[in-house]
């Protein structure tokens, strides 16, 4: 049985799971991209997945960082690749190390340090880019961009004989393209992430919204979480396909929510918005 009850939403051919309330648990994956934004505590159904993209060190997001990497030596998987701050790699060492202690065997890991504008390969066809957030001290943000090649204009009425040929000489015939699939913030202050276009033009955008109320704008500021005020507006000025708001506190129920972002969000923005924690996206057993 699982460890969680996760909501599920499907995009196209992509499956998002997650969960994600201020303060208690946030963790996101992506099995057809084999990324976990965060790792909260760990569910169960996180554990095969391969590469842990990590934004920042709180607990409520990287709680279960022991036992994700723990539990993938028990089942006999690779050792898990976690993507994270410079900042919380010696930390991370030091909690991986205690509770090999406790467990009476090592823990095994890959802590790769990541920093903004750092690229990492998952795949042979797909990166996760770093770009700044602005929460913790060194917190990050990641998109994942499929890369593809596309032919040049000038060399499309060749045969397949002439175009190797011209591969054997060394010429390059293609030029590379990328698709930005899936950008996710993390726990962020405001930033224009608009000026990124590989975060304002992916396809998916999961994005923290933690408060709505008007009296809420200093807690907002003073945790570096976003408030509607300076959402709604990011939204307006980003080209997402689908928008997912997580992160949202228990002071605000999801119907509310939604109403004042109806309110504040024109018709086609608010087409394109899904609330992870929304019922009718929750997996009961």
């Amino acid at each position: 049985m699982p460890s969680h009850n996760l909501a599920h939403i499907t995009i196209d051919d992509i499956d998002i799971y997650g969960y994600s309330v201020a303060g208690e648990e946030t963790v996101i994956g992506i099995p057809q991209l084999d990324v976990c934004f965060d790792i909260g505590k760990a569910p169960d159904q996180m554990i095969p997945i391969n590469h842990i993209l990590l934004t920042h060190g709180h607990m409520d997001h990287a709680a279960g960082i022991a036992y994700y990497l723990s539990h993938r030596k028990f089942c006999g998987q690779s050792d898990g690749i976690v993507l994270t701050p410079p900042s919380t790699i010696e930390p991370l060492r030091q909690i991986l190390d205690a509770w090999g202690r406790l467990d009476g065997s090592r823990i095994p890991a890959k802590l790769v340090p990541v920093r903004p504008g750092d690229e990492y390969r998952l795949k042979p066809n797909l990166i996760a880019r770093v770009f700044a957030t602005k929460h913790t001290r060194d917190a990050v943000g990641f998109c994942v961009i499929e890369t593809r090649k596309k032919l040049k204009p000038e060399y499309a009425a060749l045969t397949g004989l002439q175009l190797v040929e011209l591969k054997k000489q060394g010429i390059a015939i293609d030029n590379p393209v990328e698709i930005p699939l899936v950008s996710y913030l993390g726990d962020t202050q405001y930033v224009d992430f608009a000026q990124l276009p590989y975060v304002a033009d992916s396809k998916i955008l999961i994005a923290e919204c933690t408060f709505f109320e008007d009296e809420h704008t200093e807690r907002a500021d003073a945790g570096r979480h976003m408030h509607i005020d300076e959402f709604a507006p990011l939204l307006e000025r980003m080209n997402n396909q689908h928008i997912i708001i997580t992160h949202l506190s228990r002071r605000t129920g999801i119907g509310q929510a939604k109403q004042m972002l109806r309110e504040r969000l024109s018709a086609a923005v608010y087409k394109k918005i899904t609330i992870l924690m929304d019922r009718k996206n929750l997996c009961f057993d």
